[in-house]
This record gives C-alpha cells, structure tokens and sequence, in this order.
C-alpha cells in the first residue's frame, strides 16, 4: 500500500480554487485545475510514493501485474488497470458529448488507425479501444445535463418559451414524441447551417429572458442553463440540445452514471468520478475542442430516460455504501467511519481481493494492510495492491473514503 499522487489536468472549464482547496494547497491557482487522475492511464498516471521515490503506476502495474492487479483481474481485462479516478471541479460547462460502446470503441479505432490517424492528433475521436461509462458522484452541488428528457416533457418546456421560431420543431416533437421523434430533431438542430443557427438560438435566448423574468418555476433551471450557455457559445447548436435533455441538481453525496451512448454536459460542481480507463469522447457541441457530429449520431442513444433510469441505486453494507452500475470495469462505493466506530480499528468490508485505489473526501483515517500504513488526511489517496488487502481503518473523527475496485 502507498500514498499515491494524482495527476492534474488544467483545462480551461476547470476551477482556480476548488481542487487545490479539497487536496491543502495555496487556492487561487495561476491556470484552472479542472480534474485531478488516479489510475495508470498511459496519458498520466498517478504517482506511488514510495521510500525509494515516487514511482509511476502505469510502471507499477507493467513491471508486476500479478502483484499489482491479480490473477482473477488479469484474466478479466489483461496486465491493465480497468478503471480510472478522478476528481473533477466544473466552473464553467464542459462539451456536449457522449461516449461509446465496448463494440463502437473497438471499430472507431481501427478505423481510425487505417486512415492513419495519429492516436495524439487533435482530431482523433477513439484514442483507445474501450468504451468508457463513467459514474459521477457529487462532492458538491453539481449541476448536469444528462439524458435525453421524455419528449412530452420537452414539448411543454419548449412551448412554455413561447418562441414563435420554434413552433415547426415543437410541432414535429409532439407529432413523434418518441426515441425517433428525438433523433429527427436533434439531428435537425445539430446539423443545421449556421445561418439558420445565428437567427435560431437567439431568439430561444430571448425566450429564455422572458421566461426568468415571468417568475415562472417549473422550467426556470432549464432556462437559466439556456441563458449560461448560450453567453459562453453563442450560435451553437448545443444551446437547443439542452431542450432536449434532463436538467439535474445533484447534493453531496448523490450520484449519476453514464453508460454508453447518453448525451451529457456537466455544468457546475465538484465530484468523484470514476470510469473505464478510456478517453474515448465524441463532441456535438459547446467546445472550442474538435466536434465530429456525423460519429456522434453514430453513438447516440435516444431512448428518453426520466431521472430515476439516470440515478444509481445505492445499497449499504454495514459501513460501506455502495453505487450500483452494470459497469465491469469498476465499483464504487463510500466507506464512512463515525459514531461508535471511532477510535476503532474497523475492517473494511472485503468484496474481493483485486486493486483499490481510496481517496478520502472528509476527516483523515489511519490505513492499516499487509505491508504496512498510510494515513489519509482530506485530498489525499491510497493504492492498495491486490495481494497487499484486506484493509483496517482507524479514525479519530467522521471521516468518508472514497473507494474504487474492479467490478464484481
């Protein structure tokens, strides 16, 4: 077991305050820290400390993957670490996009590689071959687009806008208000020229104002979203996608996952992220980065799907609760330590024996394994290799442990 460093990415949505205040450092920060990874993604790894040094995880797991991951995970998922995590701070909303299945990765990269595509090119689209459903789990509020909303539901919130321009789009949404319906005018909206876009998301943006000024509730978060993005991207298609989609609030603590084909944006917030270590990302919208639609339509999934399809279940397990997903790649859970477990050595519960990595989002704990101890203060995270569990936690005062694993 060894501390291990996260790696940070600086992007320009990211916060000046948010990760350096979760991990102790100075805030603000010169650049905008917008995710901060634990995992042996080549791209950038974390790092094991170590008494020799700090030591890349992705080497780690390269030089001894028996001792790092297991047999039964190698045999899963070959000598690589199937999960990647992350802490993510939103100050300003990422792209529009999606990500795609095991099968879609797998073809997207070779053909990809048979135009001859360089996987660090700007305008690659699979830059691995897995697909990448990810779980969200706020540390803060959080607020996210995600899912394409029931169509009567939009059909109502476009309407209660009551821009006159709309009318022929709500008018072919409510004639179909199904999957196809959905498809028929996202597609219509995501490709239309940029002319019809420079007159269109104006006038919403001006029915947006009217709306929040009308004192109206039922679609006032939607309308502010509406207002926020199309400040930041003006003409942009993805400011009439959000018509489309759910508008989530999500408190500390509640979680959303995202399997493969979902539409989404988060907005604003600070969460645990976890996923299948990919970086896989297909762009409509909403970035100055590289947009291909055409790939995007490819991957979409336009089932409507209401909040309660979008929220994982949760269980609990003595201290442990866990985030339930259909991902292989990772588990998720929260350890929490406090009340008559205090002042205790606590075993943490064993769900199997492959790799951890645990971060811990409040309190500090004492973590105890075969080859010796760390301890966590808020910020800070652990790796527990899979020959070195079970685990035993002592905390002096309420603390939670972010904990992720292999899937079940």
């Amino acid at each position: 077991m060894n501390l291990l460093r996260g790696a940070l990415r600086t992007y320009a949505w990211g916060s000046r305050t948010a990760i350096a205040e979760f991990t102790g450092k100075p805030s603000p920060t010169a650049h905008p820290e917008a995710e901060l990874w634990f995992g042996a993604h080549p791209a950038d790894p974390a790092w094991l400390e170590t008494d020799s040094g700090e030591h890349s995880l992705l080497d780690a797991v390269r030089s001894d993957p028996e001792g790092q991951l297991g047999g039964a995970v190698r045999h899963r998922f070959g000598d690589t670490l199937p999960f990647l995590m992350k802490v993510l701070a939103a100050d300003e909303p990422l792209s529009l996009q999606a990500h795609p299945s095991a099968e879609q990765a797998a073809e997207g990269f070779a053909r990809e590689d048979r135009l001859g595509i360089p996987v660090s090119s700007p305008i690659r689209n699979y830059r691995d071959r897995s697909h990448k459903p990810e779980l969200l789990v706020a540390l803060s509020t959080f607020e996210v687009l995600a899912g394409f909303r029931p169509a009567a539901k939009s059909v109502e919130l476009i309407r209660a806008l009551a821009v006159s321009d709309l009318d022929p789009f709500v008018n072919l949404l409510a004639g179909q208000p199904d999957a196809d319906g959905l498809r028929a005018l996202f597609t219509t909206w995501i490709t239309a020229p940029q002319p019809d876009l420079d007159l269109l998301v104006p006038a919403v943006i001006d029915g947006a104002i009217n709306y929040v000024r009308s004192g109206k509730k039922e679609f006032a978060a939607e309308a502010r979203t509406v207002l926020e993005l199309g400040e930041r991207y003006p003409g942009d298609a993805g400011v009439l996608a959000s018509l489309l989609l759910n508008r989530l609030t999500l408190r500390p603590g509640e979680g959303i996952y995202m399997p493969a084909g979902n539409l989404h944006t988060y907005l604003h917030g600070v969460g645990i992220e976890v996923m299948a270590n990919s970086d896989n990302v297909l762009r409509g919208g909403l970035t100055p980065k590289h947009v291909d639609v055409p790939e995007l339509l490819r991957v979409l999934d336009f089932t409507p799907a209401n909040e309660a399809v979008l929220r994982p279940k949760m269980s609990q397990d003595g201290m442990e609760t866990v985030y339930e997903t259909a991902a292989p790649e990772f588990s998720v859970s929260v350890l929490g330590i406090d009340g008559d477990r205090l002042g205790h050595q606590v075993d943490a519960p064993s769900r199997h024996d492959g790799p951890q990595i645990l971060l811990c989002s409040e309190g500090s704990a004492v973590l105890h394994a075969k080859a010796g101890e760390v301890t966590l203060e808020r910020g800070g995270a652990a790796w527990v290799a899979a020959d070195d569990g079970p685990i035993r936690l002592v905390a002096q005062r309420p603390t939670k442990l972010f904990r992720a694993t292999v899937g079940i």
